[in-house]
């Protein structure tokens, strides 16, 4: 419907004489004012040298007449100073509940790669990875939604100086084989307070850090080896709980060489210059800032290897459209490598984007992590299921709701902001949660398994609130892919959860004289509800 509108409304305008003009067809913020609202008048009416009110007349005449022959519209009207509202007629509004899409095809032969989460071996997973991997694995069930071919990947920094603190934190407690995670995590917050603080210290990694490039010592790599394998296999276990499975895996050991041979190639160019031993690309050229590519002591940076990285992806697996998400720190780190990237491989950067988000954070503070000096997603994860448990003893659904309520409050906002986790609400089935969203699909589930037969052949004159709610799924999904920006299913699935529960507690359903209709509406609603919580990401227990 909203693609229809949109259609008229551009004739309309057109047969005025105006141009290319961007309007808005939406919903109105209350509900008594329709179904759709459209500011194309407002927009528009500057420069065609009319009032907003004469531009939303023409409008208004054209959708009356476009839809006039179907019946689609019961009412169309000016409101305020040039908007156009639009309420659909009662025949439409159930037929469009009755046919609603979940699945599009807009993105039918393409292919998208979506890189996300990104933690780095010989670390652990950190509640900045979880909202990375929460947001992209949305992003990415986006994307599949639509119809693209999908590929998931993550790049993992398994080398670099956070790999060689790790190391010489194991070196110096006598690790020769690591086990856990949990034992290279220790040693690499040693290795980082030692680099910090003991200039001896800091050469020894510093040493060991070029070392692990040139793979010349043996003992020195076997323990890299080691170390690695039990970082991603705890990686494993934790893609496993949040419902993530990759398609690419990317490491930083395969794509510094690819990235300093872009890089010499770049130099002879003119691309990079030299400074002080060191290859730097200067970004004040292309009003950005200059970064170091290539340090004096011959180890390539982060730029370097994204450059090396960006030509792995092509040659391993082409893609019309290559999607990064990182936290917003990394903003002024992209615009300098895809600087450099469009000088050197222009396809490139022009198929890839970078999607930043925010930071989480806990509203009561720092949680004691093993480590001592981050929050695990492990450790958060465990203390929200500890908590789910006391109101539900069945550990796989305390751990579903926990996910739910993890998930849900990354979700809830634009993927830029910060977020503040605050355990109490987020658990809470009193709206604006994720719990909320399930309990209210468990409770729609119930109803429908309670209905052996359905009987009551009555159609309401007026359409249910509710329905009037459902129908904009499609443009909610369809804004939410074409911005990246999961918030607005998160948001736009609040309101129908709370429209629901207001439906089942006003409404008998069971036995009245539209109990088909109304059943029907359930069987959308349970349909539109487990869709929306499959594309956040966050799982639909059968019972709470």
């Amino acid at each position: 419907m909203e693609s229809r509108i949109r259609d008229v409304v551009q004739k309309a305008l057109a047969e005025l004489g105006a141009g290319d003009v961007s309007f808005a067809v939406e919903r109105p913020a209350d509900m008594a004012h329709g179904d759709y609202a459209v500011n194309a008048a407002l927009v528009a009416a500057k420069g065609l040298g009319k009032t907003p009110r004469e531009v939303a007349e023409h409008i208004v005449a054209a959708l009356a007449s476009a839809f006039a022959a179907v019946g689609d519209t019961a009412k169309i009207e000016i409101a305020g100073p040039g908007f156009v509202n639009i309420t659909l007629s009662p025949e439409c509004v159930h037929e469009a509940v009755q046919t609603l899409q979940t699945e599009s095809n807009t993105l039918s032969g393409t292919r998208v790669m979506v890189e996300y989460t990104d933690p780095n071996p010989f670390k652990e997973m950190h509640i900045g990875h979880m909202m990375s991997n929460t947001i992209g694995e949305s992003v990415s069930r986006l994307v599949g939604n639509a119809g693209a071919t999908l590929a998931r990947a993550n790049y993992q920094g398994d080398v670099g100086p956070h790999v060689a603190k790790a190391l010489w934190g194991m070196q110096k407690s006598g690790i020769t084989n690591p086990s856990t995670a949990a034992e290279i995590g220790k040693a690499y917050a040693e290795g980082a307070a030692a680099y910090e603080a003991d200039e001896t210290a800091k050469a020894e990694i510093d040493a060991i850090n070029q070392a692990v490039y040139r793979k010349d010592d043996a003992a020195l790599m076997g323990l890299w080896e080691q170390g690695r394998k039990v970082s991603l296999a705890a990686f494993e276990e934790m893609y496993r709980v949040l419902g993530t499975k990759f398609d690419f895996y990317f490491f930083e050991s395969e794509t510094a060489a690819p990235g300093m041979a872009l890089v010499t190639e770049g130099l002879a160019n003119g691309v990079f210059d030299e400074s002080e031993g060191a290859i730097i690309y200067q970004g004040e050229k292309k009003g950005l800032h200059t970064l170091v590519f290539v340090t004096s002591k011959g180890t390539p940076t982060y730029e370097t290897k994204d450059l090396g990285l960006a030509q792995v992806k092509e040659e391993a697996w082409p893609a019309d459209l290559s999607i990064i998400l990182t936290a917003n720190e990394q903003i002024g780190h992209f615009k300098v490598m895809f600087a450099a990237l469009e000088d050197l491989r222009p396809e490139l950067a022009q198929k890839t984007i970078h999607i930043p988000h925010g930071f989480l954070r806990l509203s009561t503070g720092k949680m004691a992590s093993r480590t001592g000096n981050v929050i695990t997603a492990e450790s958060l994860i465990n203390t929200v299921t500890e908590q789910a448990l006391v109101k539900n003893e069945d550990k796989e659904i305390a751990g579903q709701v926990a996910l739910a309520a993890i998930k849900y409050a990354i979700l809830k906002q634009s993927s830029g902001s910060d977020i503040v986790f605050d355990m109490e609400k987020s658990l809470s089935l009193e709206g604006d949660s994720g719990p909320y969203l399930q309990y209210a699909l468990v409770r729609a589930r119930k109803i429908l398994a309670a209905t052996p037969g359905v009987s009551g052949t009555e159609v309401p004159a007026l359409p249910y609130a509710i329905e009037r709610v459902l129908i904009h799924y499609p443009s909610v999904v369809a804004r939410a892919l074409a911005e990246y920006a999961p918030h607005y299913v998160a948001q736009y699935l609040t309101e129908l959860a709370a429209s629901w529960n207001s439906f089942y507690a006003t409404e008998q359903i069971l036995g009245s004289d539209d109990e088909a209709y109304k059943i029907r509406i359930a069987h959308t609603f349970e349909r539109v509800m487990s869709h929306g919580l499959t594309v956040l990401g966050i799982p639909t227990p059968k019972r709470l």
